[in-house]
């Protein structure tokens, strides 16, 4: 079934005289050309188009151990992430009053999981993404924001979002089976001695690649959701005519088993959702890591997050006719950024991620979504998600990881606003693309990128073109690099 587009100029229908009391002059329906019943549908749309972060975030964040290898744990991570989505989406649609659902965001939360909370704890890292919805939440009150986003350029913000893609798509990998570490080789495809393809798994892992990949590329709508789905039944199924068992077998190493989980029917399949996590935050990652660390751990989660934020936020509201001509500002633009800055708050309060304006929130617009009811429908549908958590212990990683791929993929085409033409901005955003994934570090490559594009720019005479902030987060940047050069100079340990 294909996505289609509801006019947005289309005529309300004039028999519907009850939808025009209370909640129609306060969500301004009729106002931005719609209906009661357009927006629930909206609603319901954009909830089966991004509910797949209910499954994918616990296998991100719940299943990676902290530095002293602790987990949070699947089920509980699924509990907080629904109920973070629910509730920030409900008061985007009540104070922004626009049809742009909140979840935590992919990338960010790989960031969190990979390379912040091996360096510290869960609690401790969960605090640094509190400080970062703190402070976008500043940059929105002072208006700050856009001296920021002008100060990055427009091709480094392009390659942050690929590499991320490329992340995200080698964790999806990775998770599957497809490519897994080897001996003498930091990667090798499967599973097999000679880095052949070993194991129903990984034929589960494929399948699922395809079927997705299939899905999203007709523009089905929820084709990531129906991926999973189809992907977790196909695991099912095999799972009980061929038993591949788990990762370790009788305390043995099972190379062609299930990853993470093995894909059985949980029992009971509704329960009350566990949110203990709810508020085990710590500030103390700034005496554990050092104060240079942690502060440019949490620039760079704040970069990624502002500057995703005003590019979905802008988009949508084009694609809802609620922006200006310039595409620089909206109705209510404050409120709405308001909320997403609270949301990262709340996402590292609850211990979920950094929670941030989804982009899949255009399949509800596309459906004629024009107003905060649509939000509205997608948070209540998300509430309803936290009594289903305990299936995403059904999922298994070969199921969830070709979503990741696939997502990857989406998130890469950014490289098309990048002018690989000029060398001056091909090797920086070449430097952050790669670093990503061939470091496992996030922050590596947004470093490397900021530090390359000034110097290169220096070298070539084009010192004035570098913005000073530009030059500041450069300068922060070389001694995150070169912090043990600096603690073996000053002696500081």
């Amino acid at each position: 079934m294909s996505v289609t587009t509801q006019d947005p100029a289309a005529p309300v229908d004039p028999a519907e005289p009850a939808e025009r009391g209370r909640l129609d002059r306060f969500f301004e329906i009729t106002r931005r050309g719609s209906t009661v019943k357009r927006e629930v549908l909206a609603g319901l749309t954009t909830f089966a188009t991004m509910a797949y972060i209910v499954v994918l975030n616990p296998l991100i964040i719940g299943t990676a151990p902290d530095k002293d290898g602790n987990l949070l744990g699947i089920a509980p991570v699924a509990g907080v992430t629904a109920l973070v989505a629910a509730v920030m989406t409900i008061m985007m649609g009540v104070v922004g009053r626009v049809p742009f659902a909140v979840a935590t965001g992919l990338g960010l939360n790989a960031f969190v999981a990979y390379a912040v909370a091996s360096q510290m704890t869960w609690a401790e890292a969960m605090g640094l993404v509190v400080i970062e919805g703190l402070i976008i939440t500043v940059l929105v009150l002072t208006g700050f924001r856009k001296a920021v986003f002008r100060a990055i350029p427009a091709e480094l913000k392009a390659a942050i979002a690929a590499g991320i893609g490329l992340f995200i798509a080698l964790i999806g990998f990775v998770d599957g089976g497809f490519v897994r570490a080897g001996s003498g080789v930091p990667l090798q495809l499967g599973s097999g001695s000679n880095g052949t393809l070993h194991g129903w798994p990984t034929v589960v892992f494929l399948v699922g690649l395809l079927v997705t990949g299939i899905l999203v590329a007709r523009k089905v709508k929820a084709g990531v959701l129906i991926g999973i789905v189809a992907t977790t039944i196909i695991a099912v199924i095999v799972n009980a005519l061929a038993k591949p068992g788990g990762a370790v077998v009788d305390g043995k190493p099972n190379p062609d088993g299930w990853r993470l989980n093995v894909p059985t029917l949980p029992d009971p399949l509704v329960q009350k959702p566990d949110l203990h996590l709810i508020g085990n935050v710590s500030f103390g990652a700034f005496a554990h890591v050092g104060l240079v660390t942690a502060l440019l751990l949490v620039f760079t989660l704040v970069l990624a997050d502002f500057f995703d934020v005003m590019g979905t936020t802008v988009g949508l509201a084009k694609q809802a006719n609620l922006a200006t001509e310039d595409g620089t500002d909206m109705p209510r633009l404050g409120k709405v950024l308001f909320v997403d800055g609270v949301a990262a708050v709340a996402g590292g309060a609850g211990s979920a991620s950094s929670a941030t304006t989804y982009v899949e929130s255009s399949s509800g617009i596309a459906d004629g979504g024009r107003t905060g009811l649509t939000s509205v429908v997608t948070g209540v549908l998300f509430l309803g998600a936290l009594l289903l958590t305990p299936l995403v212990s059904l999922v298994p990683s070969e199921a969830a990881g070709p979503a990741l791929v696939i997502v990857g993929a989406l998130m890469i085409r950014q490289v098309k606003e990048i002018d690989f033409t000029d060398v001056g901005v091909a090797v920086p955003a070449f430097l952050t693309m790669t670093l990503m994934p061939f470091t496992y570090s996030i922050t590596n490559g947004i470093g490397a990128g900021f530090v390359s594009w000034v110097a290169i720019r220096v070298a070539q005479g084009r010192a004035r073109q570098i913005h000073p902030l530009m030059w500041a987060v450069a300068a922060a940047f070389v001694i995150y690099f070169g912090i043990n050069l600096v603690k073996a100079v000053t002696g500081v340990s």
